[in-house]
């Protein structure tokens, strides 16, 4: 299948731009699959996901190799041009068709109610309005649709916490892209309507130190059918 975003011929202007992060990510992340146990993670994520998929925020594709032969589609938002343009050469080495679209969270550009399923890694922690984000993220799923959900949360003691909150306030968000450690991805998915599954706490690295950037969730939520 071709992919869209190389078929338009033509590049709109970014929403998010972080060239440097872009490059620094794009290096760190594809480490991180094995040292830090990624490749993992992502396996758990996306394993039994069939049908539509939409994700948000993409990154560089390294999710791609991972999902099912189940899934019919995927349809990858990526903002960030450096790691949109590394997203779509991974869809192209992906066993299941992936279609790379430019856009954000906020202002997803597809049709509602039109994915089984939907996809959020490590992209919560960096949207500019979480609820918009979430809201979006419910109208493009069919009712019943379900959200897979790995993400940067609070976590730790009231130390912790507070290391977390300090670097929000300061230099983290500059440094990783507009990313943030204290936010509360359960939470926010609860306020946005979605019913929550199975989720528990993950550190990442599995081993080695705990720093404010270890606390992770993963889990599973769903739209409920009535809305």
């Amino acid at each position: 299948m071709p992919l869209r975003s190389a078929r338009s011929g033509k590049v709109p202007r970014d929403a998010v731009h972080h060239p440097l992060f872009a490059r620094c990510y794009a290096r760190v992340s594809v480490t991180a699959e094995t040292r830090m146990g990624m490749g993992r993670v992502r396996e758990r994520l996306l394993g039994g996901l069939s049908g539509r998929v939409i994700e948000i925020g993409a990154g560089n594709g390294l999710n791609f190799a991972h999902y099912p032969g189940t899934v019919s589609e995927v349809v990858a938002i990526e903002p960030e041009r450096r790691l949109r343009q590394l997203a779509v050469e991974a869809a192209l080495r992906a066993e299941v068709p992936v279609d790379v679209v430019p856009g954000v969270a906020e202002a997803l550009p597809v049709k509602s109610e039109g994915f089984d399923a939907a996809v959020v890694s490590l992209v919560l922690c960096s949207v500019r309005d979480v609820p918009r984000a979430l809201g979006e993220l419910r109208r493009v799923l069919r009712p019943g649709g379900e959200v897979r959900f790995f993400e940067h949360g609070r976590g730790g003691g009231r130390v912790m916490t507070f290391s977390q909150r300090a670097l929000d306030r300061t230099v983290w968000p500059v440094v990783s892209g507009g990313c943030h450690l204290a936010r509360e991805p359960v939470r926010a998915m609860r306020d946005a309507g979605f019913e929550l599954g199975p989720y528990r706490q993950v550190l990442m690295p599995e081993r080695g130190p705990t720093l404010p950037i270890s606390y992770c969730v993963l889990g599973t939520a769903w739209r409920p059918v009535s809305s």
